[in-house]
């Protein structure tokens, strides 16, 4: 009992072994899909799910480049968990890179790595602080013709320090204002052509961004301000623009991150050895992706819709039955 018969219970070429009584092939148990996911490459299955998105999704615009930490595997003190960096469009929220961050390595080691797969031809790529990095702008900008939108802080000492000792007040100040979760926020930005002293590759812009917030049922007021810089200049990207890359890089938290968190409750997954956290994330991304694609904005009730019939999902994965 428990043993393999190949003569009495044929398999197909995955291993999926056959009902003799019904014709039909059954599925894995949730143990088996485990062990095969553990073992799976996630850098190939990632660049794979990444070239199928990203042919479907059209040419690729701006891309929001942040990285998230599965809660679930770290250890008792929080620390050692699987952390994965991800390349998404701003519009369409589709993920189209991931690569996993390895203990020993940071992010800004698998930012070249994470767009290597991706055509980034006339695209903007945007990302927090710690990928204010020379070599990701000379990356970028010569060798695959792309420009970025980064932001500025200490930890580029030097340049912070030119960013905010620059005249603001004559430049024009455009603002934004809106009001959403209770609470009145104002976002200000002022552009300036990069001075010939500043040192980094490719700038051609800097800005400041002010933003401040106003709960309503308390009233309690914060201020914040950012700096940064683009490689975009004056005829290619005004304030305007430069402030909606700069606010909707954080779409990826929205759109990606929270959707795993949340409606998946990725940090609560009993998948932890191997291979399997990031190979399951990778399954998550394809699936937030396509629905996305599939013009669907509330991935919690497109999941409640195509769940209860497998078909659904496998005709949005153009596969078959």
């Amino acid at each position: 009992m428990g043993r393999r018969c190949p003569a009495a219970c044929p398999g197909d070429a995955a291993g999926h072994r056959q009902d003799r009584h019904h014709g039909r092939y059954r599925a894995p148990d949730e143990a088996t899909l485990r062990r095969v996911l553990q073992a799976v490459d996630g850098d190939l299955l990632d660049t794979a799910i990444g070239a199928w998105l990203t042919g479907h999704t059209g040419a690729v615009t701006v891309i929001a480049v942040d990285g998230k930490t599965l809660r679930g595997t770290c250890d008792e003190t929080g620390q050692g968990g699987v952390h994965l960096l991800a390349a998404m469009t701003h519009d369409s929220g589709i993920v189209v890179s991931q690569r996993e961050v390895g203990e020993k390595t940071n992010e800004i080691t698998c930012f070249q790595p994470l767009l290597d797969t991706v055509d980034l031809t006339g695209a903007v790529v945007t990302a927090d602080a710690m990928h204010t990095q020379r070599a990701h702008a000379s990356y970028l900008v010569t060798e695959h013709g792309a420009d970025y939108v980064l932001i500025v802080k200490a930890n580029q000492p030097n340049l912070f320090t030119q960013l905010d000792a620059l005249t603001w007040e004559q430049f024009p100040l455009h603002t934004n204002e809106n009001i959403s979760h209770g609470r009145v926020e104002s976002r200000t930005i002022r552009v300036q052509p990069a001075p010939e002293n500043i040192d980094f590759p490719h700038v051609a812009q800097v800005f400041l961004i002010e933003r401040y917030v106003t709960d309503v049922s308390s009233g309690k007021k914060s201020a914040i301000a950012v700096l940064g810089i683009t490689s975009r200049d004056t005829t290619q990207a005004d304030a305007p623009q430069i402030a909606t890359w700069a606010r909707d890089h954080w779409s990826i938290e929205n759109k990606l991150h929270y959707v795993r968190d949340v409606t998946y409750d990725e940090d609560a997954s009993r998948t932890r050895t191997g291979n399997g956290p990031r190979i399951t994330a990778s399954i998550r991304n394809l699936a937030i992706s396509t629905l996305r694609l599939a013009g669907k904005t509330n991935i919690a009730a497109a999941l409640r819709h195509n769940g209860p019939d497998f078909t659904r999902p496998l005709q949005l994965l153009q596969i078959h039955p």
